[in-house]
């Protein structure tokens, strides 16, 4: 079995490629995706207001964010306590950063907020917050990587 395409890309330190940078991005914006998506939908659909709709997908965002890493560490042998505490290491920055701009789009976009499901404003709003996110994101990843922060702790553990 060949090992080699599960190590990170060597880099010198203070470096990381746009690769790297991109992967993690994207590792991140799944998860966040998914649990926003999902908050976003369960607010709307019971027809909470926008506050608590927010900050149920800004939740749920978090919570696939790290067991997307939660469950890949543990899976290659870390026991629970330091699988966690590589999840949090590896994406607290990243969701953060990802949720700051998507929900600011999301609530600085006329009439989003109180869009339905059904209407393309509602979808349009969350997609284009999280196109925006991931082109902010991706530079902050990384430079973390490069200095072996972020998403370079997952790697150590593949």
């Amino acid at each position: 079995m060949d090992h080699t395409a599960h190590e990170p890309e060597k880099q010198p330190h203070g470096t990381a490629s746009w690769g790297t940078a991109v992967k993690a991005t994207l590792h991140c914006l799944t998860g966040c995706a998914l649990g926003e998506i999902l908050g976003m939908v369960i607010g709307t659909a019971l027809g909470w207001d926008n506050v608590p709709t927010m900050v149920l997908a800004i939740g749920l965002a978090f919570l696939f964010g790290y067991s997307f890493t939660l469950f890949a560490v543990l899976r290659a042998g870390l026991g629970l306590r330091a699988a966690i505490r590589v999840a949090l290491a590896a994406d607290t920055v990243s969701i953060a950063v990802m949720e700051l701009v998507d929900n600011a789009i999301i609530a600085l976009t006329p009439g989003a907020m109180d869009a339905h499901l059904s209407d393309g404003l509602f979808w349009s709003a969350l997609l284009g917050g999280f196109a925006v996110a991931f082109l902010i994101t991706a530079p902050v990843n990384k430079w973390m990587i490069g200095r072996g922060l972020g998403h370079a702790v997952v790697h150590a553990h593949h």
